[in-house]
């Protein structure tokens, strides 16, 4: 099997978490620490999708 794909291709794109002490929005890399760069508190949530979710339920 020949690999098609480079591994260096992958673009690292950061992530959009909101702080839950300030609600700043901050961009987290993957190897960047939890932190927020405004406050310093530890805990981030991630944004929203805006994209349809839609579950089967039976």
């Amino acid at each position: 099997m020949a690999d098609t794909g480079n591994k260096d291709s992958v673009t690292k794109v950061p992530m959009i978490y909101v702080c839950g002490e300030c609600h700043k929005e901050i961009e987290i890399k993957p190897r960047d620490p939890i932190r927020c760069r405004e406050c310093g508190y530890r805990i981030m949530y991630k944004k929203r999708t805006k994209r349809w979710v839609v579950f089967d339920a039976r």
